[in-house]
């Protein structure tokens, strides 16, 4: 039996679909939320933000929000902060560790002034990208390279550079989903995942994920809609590793100052095997084939029982969280 009396969690909004590039995979991961609660009992309803208002869920008295939205104006603490303000509690970061996150290139400032490992890289502002301005990169990165745009995720608009000749497309590219690049040293090797539950202190890191994908294109298609990619989970990394990337996952949440959950990603380099801290997904899928369902699994933890985990810890940056009355 669950540890959650469902009855006290209240009219529950699961937020999902929006209207980002990630609208499609938001859409399967709210659908796979909204089900596991109801199963479980939780008065649990869908809400598009995309379609309806935020300020319907006071009028409708909605007690709390299960946050399934990715992308832009769902984890970039826009959302969060319309919900501050309406006064609901709801699930993973806040308002600040939110955007933070969202922006690759401020998540990797904070990583570096905590002296957390990190890809080298080059910002691109808008104003930074003429011809002379890309030709360069390569000379500080090395080659191949990783092109992306900061505040997108599910690797859309991702190139990865193979020589001098591709870096204006794929700089065009990124550009059309940001007017900032980022530019990226590739680390040849495993990449991996590890999710976080819980805040501050109490924040534990689950077990660590390998992802396998075919010729290193771990890229939306294969994300999402193929069963090509093998996940490995147990990952079957040396023990001594494997609490590494733990460690270092939880130290990268904190730095954030990320709580309830999320997930990070990480490159272990081949040549030394040390592992480099890529992204932290403040909102992380939860669709078939997500990866903190699958690490949740690992320790035992089944898919309705992480939701309730997760719809636990809705709280506002201004209060602690509301106490749950346990299940008789």
């Amino acid at each position: 039996m669950s540890q959650f009396d469902p009855k006290s969690f209240g009219k529950v909004a699961v937020l999902f679909g929006g209207s980002s590039a990630e609208r499609e995979v938001s859409l399967m991961s709210g659908s796979g939320v909204l089900e596991a609660l109801r199963s479980r009992g939780v008065d649990a309803h869908a809400f598009d933000p995309a379609q309806r208002e935020l300020v319907e869920l006071k009028r409708d008295g909605f007690a709390r929000c299960f946050i399934a939205l990715h992308g832009r104006h769902g984890e970039d603490g826009t959302v969060q902060g319309a919900l501050e303000l309406l006064g609901v509690p709801y699930t993973g970061s806040g308002v600040m560790a939110s955007s933070v996150a969202m922006d690759k290139v401020m998540t990797k400032r904070l990583w570096q002034a905590d002296g957390l490992p990190t890809p080298k890289y080059v910002r691109l502002a808008f104003d930074q990208q003429s011809r002379e301005q890309v030709r360069a990169v390569p000379d500080v990165l090395g080659l191949p390279l990783i092109v992306k745009p900061p505040r997108e995720g599910s690797s859309i608009g991702v190139t990865k550079v193979r020589g001098y000749s591709e870096m204006q497309d794929a700089v065009a590219l990124s550009a059309k989903y940001d007017p900032d690049v980022l530019c990226e040293e590739f680390i040849e090797g495993d990449e991996v995942t590890c999710a976080v539950l819980g805040s501050g202190l109490d924040a534990v890191a689950l077990p660590v994920v390998r992802i396998a994908a075919p010729e290193g294109a771990y890229d939306y298609q294969n994300k999402y809609f193929t069963d090509d990619v093998k996940y490995h989970c147990p990952a079957g990394l040396p023990d001594a590793l494997e609490q590494e990337i733990r460690h270092l996952a939880l130290a990268a949440y904190r730095t954030l100052g990320c709580r309830g959950w999320g997930r990070a990603d990480l490159m272990i380099r081949a040549s030394d095997r040390k592992p480099f801290l890529l992204e932290m997904n403040t909102s992380p899928g939860m669709t078939s084939h997500s990866l903190v369902p699958m690490s949740a699994r690992a320790a035992g933890i089944a898919y309705e029982d992480l939701c309730l985990r997760v719809l636990a810890t809705a709280t506002l940056d201004s209060a602690p969280p509301a106490p749950l009355e346990r299940a008789a």
